[in-house]
């Protein structure tokens, strides 16, 4: 005769279940992690995060440009202090007008350069630099923002949110490196005694080069997303693309795109080094520098550029601060730049393997990588025999980033997305019907 439950066996029973749920494993405790995060953050970003990221792209190539006519008209050291907050807002009356202008008055750049500047023209140029510097407030507050947003509403994937996030970092930096490039303009020991005040050309090419990366982040980012929508919506298709991609006859192709990259962002690198020791007011005439290809040894590697007894660190400081060789330099980078490109495209007209393999967009982005770099040479010639005008030296620059852009969409165009690849796989075996035999 069986017996009635009692209230010990409930408490048995309670203990079991608070024992089980206490030392549970830890793979189960993982695995309920992994669903958590699942649940927040979806397998692919939203398509309005991919418009965000672009026009946040958008932005910021403007801002490098006006940085360029900033530099370019001298106006860069009209606000000789940082106000991330404050400074938000011009100068309101007479007053505060004064009060700027005695700051700037007090800097080597008025001294040396500008001693009969008068109110109006000292206001022409603090204006280029307070928009300067507004953009580069809104640009930040414009992508903190909404980035704050999308992560709250679950509209980024787990690994584009902290994309996001390093990107933010990044704007943030950026507008660090923003003062510390100006403050070198604004002290007499940065640069040598007597000679024309301008920010430290190491500084001024990393404040570009974070730019550059704010830039390539973005547009890189946005145009994934669109990729993988695009990719994801129509599966069979993008498995067939993926398979012609990974064909080991394209292999050389992707890694030389990939190299393209590196060397437009170098070759721009370098270009901010000339900017930063005005050495494209030197030697304006093409191909030829002086009386040859080259300056003359002695003065490409001058013992004048040295800092130490033993003369050791004479090739690099050369390099790096003797704008005869910086100048070179450049040449010979954008030069190389050329003819790589062209060799690529000459690549993909030549060999059979590549005309049936390349996928038509592939074609068509090679097509205008080899257009921009065409009109970068020529802005870039023009800029120097006609001794660095504004309009040319604006367009110079602004070619630069859009090269790098091409390429950019180049390699989005040819390189596999792993991560779309892998959603992929995962849609089609969803998809996939399940055998006979494994029904029971």
């Amino acid at each position: 005769m069986s017996r009635l439950p009692s209230a010990e066996d409930d408490s048995d029973v309670l203990i079991a279940v608070i024992i089980t749920s206490t030392f549970r494993k830890p793979s189960s405790l993982l695995e309920s992690g992994r669903k958590s995060k699942a649940r927040y953050f979806p397998e692919t970003s939203d398509r309005s995060v991919a418009y965000w990221l672009l026009g946040s792209a958008a932005s910021v190539f403007g801002i490098v440009v006006f940085g360029g006519l900033t530099r370019l008209t001298e106006s860069g050291l009209s606000i000789t202090e940082w106000r991330p907050v404050t400074g938000s807002l011009p100068p309101r009356d007479a007053t505060d007008w004064d009060d700027e202008f005695t700051k700037y008055r007090s800097s080597p750049e008025f001294k040396l350069l500008n001693p009969r500047m008068t109110l109006d023209e000292f206001k022409s140029i603090y204006y280029m630099e307070w928009t300067h510097r507004l953009w580069g407030r809104l640009v930040g507050i414009s992508f903190l923002l909404p980035a704050a947003y999308f992560i709250a509403r679950g509209k980024v994937s787990a690994p584009m949110a902290f994309k996001v996030v390093g990107i933010a970092g990044l704007i943030g930096f950026q507008g660090f490196l923003g003062w510390w490039m100006v403050k070198s303009g604004l002290k007499d020991n940065l640069f040598a005694p007597g000679s024309h005040p301008r920010v430290g050309q190491y500084r001024l090419t990393a404040h570009l080069g974070t730019a550059f990366l704010c830039y390539t982040a973005m547009l890189w980012n946005g145009l994934s997303i669109l990729r993988e929508h695009k990719l994801l919506a129509d599966p069979q298709a993008a498995t067939k693309l993926f398979e012609r991609l990974k064909n080991p006859e394209l292999r050389v192709f992707r890694r030389s795109v990939g190299a393209l990259a590196v060397l437009v962002f170098c070759t721009a690198m370098s270009g901010g080094l000339v900017a930063g020791l005005d050495a494209g007011l030197i030697y304006n005439d093409f191909p030829f520098m002086g009386t040859g290809l080259a300056p003359p040894k002695s003065e490409l590697f001058s013992d004048f550029y040295s800092h130490t007894p033993d003369k050791s660190d004479v090739w690099w400081r050369n390099a790096l601060e003797n704008p005869s060789l910086v100048q070179l330099d450049h040449r010979i980078l954008a030069t190389t730049t050329f003819i790589s490109v062209v060799s690529l495209w000459a690549y993909t007209k030549m060999s059979p393997t590549l005309r049936t393999l390349l996928p038509a967009a592939c074609k068509k982005g090679m097509h205008g990588v080899v257009g921009f770099v065409g009109l970068q040479v020529a802005l870039g010639i023009s800029t120097l025999l006609y001794l660095v005008p504004l309009p040319l030296a604006s367009a110079h620059q602004a070619g630069s980033l859009a090269l790098l852009s091409s390429v950019i969409i180049l390699g989005g165009r040819t390189w596999v997305p792993r991560r779309a690849a892998r959603l992929i796989q995962q849609q089609l075996g969803k998809s996939r019907p399940v055998p006979a035999k494994a029904i029971t």
